[in-house]
């Protein structure tokens, strides 16, 4: 869950691609402008960088390559929603304590800038640093309740396909026809058919028409069967971007598929379709990036939470932040870059700055659901898929990766926790408004507990419905459920990292990085750039962004961030060019059949 979150909610999206495909600007790689910029950059520049998740990280890595003083504010835990963190209380003698996350991390090879970014951090023995620390599993499955589960391969120069036994061989095409033949040939075909008038449609019908049209209705989800408005209308669309299908913009759930797609075929990728990180996310990603960042002599105030942006002759005068001991101190610098979740950093931003830019008004209609992650420590790893599970028909949408067995170098149980514990199953729950199979009520409306065992039931009951015992009771040593969750079970629940949703029209209400304010900028997974999804990539963009206007505004000549977009297709350009033509008379798309 991609997921910042939700990285991982667009594990899903690449699923379908791969399944899809198998049914039917400028470079990443700028090199760092450390020496160009710290002499280009007086060194009285300094910049308050407001957030310290993957945004703010971001930011102050460029920053601090280009000679500026950078103080970063977090509330709470460098990394923010991407981190891992402590199972408190689970370490027994010399071992860490058992890992655990908000939701598993997912980088999949359409992303560019976010690798770039891993590149140049080190690690030791890493040529290409934390970058390095990326595998790609080799399988994923759709997992069903009551039938076989589709097992699908995820091909790639030097992967390994998966040893099967002859049942496991019988149950994977005995899915595969299942699932063919669930849903009906003319359904698969007018699918296909709307992936193509999408593909083959101009920006502006896709910022203008699809972005008005849910999902559901593109796809004509109301009139077809159930296989089909499970896997290709619901499943995709709340697993991509945690929204419900009747509501979900087109235009960004179908801008995600044709990028995964092309990523399934070998275009325009940064590496395989479905990447993870080979240990938990501090331990390969988080930890050596601020380490790197101390290095270049960025500052960081973890525990100070940003209560207001103050204003004033028509530019930011200083951040007023509660420190850890609850004091109040206003913080001045020459600039600042709020890089804050949206429904954080919009508390920050009072009438004044507000009446200064309009955009910052607009993201009060940003919306926000909830997707947080549970995790399940095992006494016996579990007979999984070596990938991704989609849990299509669970009530509240599970995804979910057993963890271990991707973590070479570690020997979980001589690590982590009290030495009987050997693997975690990580698991993400993208639906929290709808009854479970076990109490009857929704994820909001149970206790933890409660929480934790309607899961574990709804995972056995995907993965545990055709003669198999994959997950067994015996075998679960403990659960630890995100501690951003509060009050579940109560009148009043309250998440403390939800996840931004991507409802029809959210594109025109998303703001820039630039603002009209000229010592204020902003980042985050919020901020409009070329992958309109809220993932680790769309915040790293927009910091990457943000620091360009603020280069431009000092007038630096320090090398620019590169920001790249998504793969265009060379050979779909003259049909969408013809698009634009028959766009602007009032005509549909050639290929749209209705």
């Amino acid at each position: 869950m991609d997921r910042v979150g939700n990285s991982r909610r667009t594990f899903m999206a690449g699923a379908a691609a791969v399944g899809g495909t198998a049914a039917l600007a400028t470079t990443a790689a700028a090199a760092p402008a450390a020496a160009a910029g710290r002499t280009a950059v007086r060194a009285a520049q300094s910049v308050a960088v407001l957030g310290g998740g993957v945004a703010g990280l971001t930011a102050a890595h460029e920053l601090a390559e280009r000679g500026f003083r950078v103080t970063v504010y977090e509330r709470r835990a460098l990394g923010g929603k991407a981190r891992s963190m402590d199972v408190p209380g689970s370490a027994k003698g010399t071992r860490k304590p058992l890992p655990a996350e908000h939701g598993f991390r997912f980088i999949p090879g359409i992303y560019h800038n976010l690798p770039d970014t891993m590149r140049r951090i080190p690690f030791p023995g890493n040529p290409n640093g934390v970058w390095d620390n990326l595998v790609a599993p080799p399988e994923m499955s759709f997992t069903r309740t009551g039938r076989e589960d589709l097992r699908i391969p995820l091909p790639w120069p030097g992967h390994k396909p998966a040893d099967l036994t002859l049942d496991e061989i019988r149950r994977a095409l005995t899915a595969l026809l299942d699932t063919a033949l669930g849903i009906p040939p003319l359904e698969t075909a007018y699918f296909v058919n709307r992936g193509l008038v999408f593909l083959t449609s101009c920006a502006e019908r896709r910022d203008a028409t699809w972005e008005a049209t849910p999902w559901w209705d593109f796809i004509g989800a109301g009139r077809m069967s159930y296989d089909y408005q499970r896997v290709l209308a619901i499943g995709l669309t709340r697993n991509i971007v945690a929204t419900k299908a009747e509501e979900a913009s087109t235009r960004t759930v179908a801008t995600l598929l044709e990028a995964f797609a092309f990523n399934a075929l070998g275009r325009g990728a940064d590496g395989p379709l479905d990447r993870i990180l080979n240990a938990p996310t501090n331990e390969a990603w988080i930890d050596p990036w601020v380490e790197h960042l101390t290095g270049l002599g960025v500052e960081f105030r973890v525990g100070w939470t940003v209560r207001d942006v103050t204003y004033g002759s028509g530019k930011v005068t200083s951040a007023v932040i509660e420190d850890p001991q609850g004091v109040r101190r206003t913080e001045t610098a020459d600039h600042y870059i709020s890089a804050m979740p949206v429904e954080h950093a919009r508390r920050t931003w009072g009438a004044g700055l507000r009446a200064a830019d309009p955009q910052l008004a607009r993201c009060d209609r940003l919306e926000t659901d909830w997707m947080t992650g549970i995790q399940f420590y095992l006494t016996e790893s579990a007979p999984l898929i070596d990938g991704h599970l989609n849990c299509i028909d669970s009530p509240w949408s599970l995804t979910a990766i057993q963890q271990a067995g991707h973590w070479p170098d570690r020997d979980f149980p001589a690590d982590y926790g009290d030495g009987v514990a050997v693997d975690c199953v990580s698991v993400d729950i993208s639906e929290w408004d709808r009854p479970g199979i076990l109490y009857g009520k929704t994820a909001k409306q149970c206790t933890r507990e409660q929480v934790a065992r309607e899961v574990w039931a709804q995972l056995k009951a995907a993965l545990n419905d055709t003669g198999l015992v994959v997950l067994k009771d015996s075998t679960l040593h403990s659960w630890f459920l995100d501690p951003g969750v509060d009050g579940i079970g109560t009148p009043h629940p309250t998440n403390d990292d939800e996840l931004l949703i991507h409802p029809v029209g959210t594109f025109h209400n998303r703001p820039a990085a630039v603002t009209k304010i000229p010592n204020f900028f902003l980042a985050g997974d919020y901020v409009s750039v070329d992958i309109d999804l809220a993932t680790m990539e769309g915040a790293n963009a927009s910091a990457r962004a943000a620091v360009n206007g603020l280069l431009d505004r000092v007038g630096s000549t320090a090398a620019r961030c590169t920001v790249k977009p998504l793969f265009r297709a060379p050979e779909v350009e003259a049909l969408k060019r013809h698009d634009r033509t028959r766009y602007r008379l009032g005509l549909r798309n050639l290929f749209d059949l209705g």
